[in-house]
C-alpha cells in the first residue's frame, strides 16, 4: 500500500499519507496513484493540475465553484508549510459549516482531499510555500463564489496574527456563510 487514507471528522474529506521511501540519497513516494484512490472510494477524475507561491502572512479562500462546475481538489505542499482548510458547504449535511484544517507540509507530504461542494482556503505558515493541487473541474469564473476568511460563523483560526494577514481584495469583501445559494 503505497498511501495511508485517514478518515476525518467530516465525511468524504481524507488526509493521506504517502510512503515514502528514504536513503542517503534522498526520498521518493507516489504522490497520486489512480488505483490506490480509487481501491479506497476516491473515483474522481481530475482533470488539471494547479500550483501557487505564497509568502508568510497571506491567506488565499475561502473559495468554491457553485452547481455544475463544482470542483474535488487533491492539495498538497511542495516547500514550506500551510495551514489548509475544507468548509462543509452541503446542505442537509449534519456538518455543514463545520471546517477541517490540517498542515501539510514538505517535511510532512500529507495531501488533503477536498469533495465537490466544500469551500476550500490555506494560509502560509512558512516564510514562502509553494502549493499544488489538482482538480476534477475547469474553472468557471460564473460560478466562482467565496467566504471570507474570517467569517466568526465559521471561526477558523489561520494560526496568522491579524496584523500580518494578507489577502486580495476579493477575499476581504466576499461573502459570509450565511449567503450561500440554497440550490448550488
Amino acid at each position: 500500500m503505497a498511501f495511508n487514507f485517514i478518515e476525518t471528522s467530516i465525511k468524504g474529506v481524507y488526509i493521506i499519507e504517502p510512503k515514502i521511501f528514504r536513503d542517503s540519497r534522498g526520498y521518493f513516494f507516489e504522490s497520486y496513484n489512480r488505483a490506490e484512490f480509487v481501491k479506497n472510494g476516491i473515483k474522481n477524475n481530475f482533470i488539471q493540475d494547479n500550483q501557487s507561491k505564497s509568502s508568510y502572512g497571506v491567506i488565499r479562500g475561502l473559495h468554491c465553484q457553485l452547481g455544475a462546475h463544482s470542483q474535488a481538489k487533491l492539495v498538497r505542499v511542495l516547500s514550506g508549510r500551510v495551514l489548509d482548510v475544507a468548509v462543509d458547504i452541503r446542505r442537509g449535511s449534519p456538518t455543514f459549516g463545520k471546517h477541517i484544517a490540517v498542515e501539510l507540509s514538505d517535511e510532512n507530504q500529507r495531501q488533503l482531499f477536498i469533495p465537490r461542494h466544500f469551500l476550500h482556503g490555506f494560509s502560509v505558515l512558512s516564510d514562502t510555500a509553494i502549493f499544488a493541487y489538482k482538480v476534477d473541474n475547469f474553472y468557471n469564473k460564473e460560478s466562482e463564489f467565496g467566504i471570507r476568511y474570517d467569517d466568526p460563523e465559521i471561526g477558523v483560526d489561520w494560526r496568522i496574527p491579524s496584523a500580518k494577514v494578507l489577502t486580495s481584495e476579493k477575499d476581504r469583501i466576499a461573502k459570509s456563510l450565511c449567503d450561500i445559494p440554497h440550490s448550488r
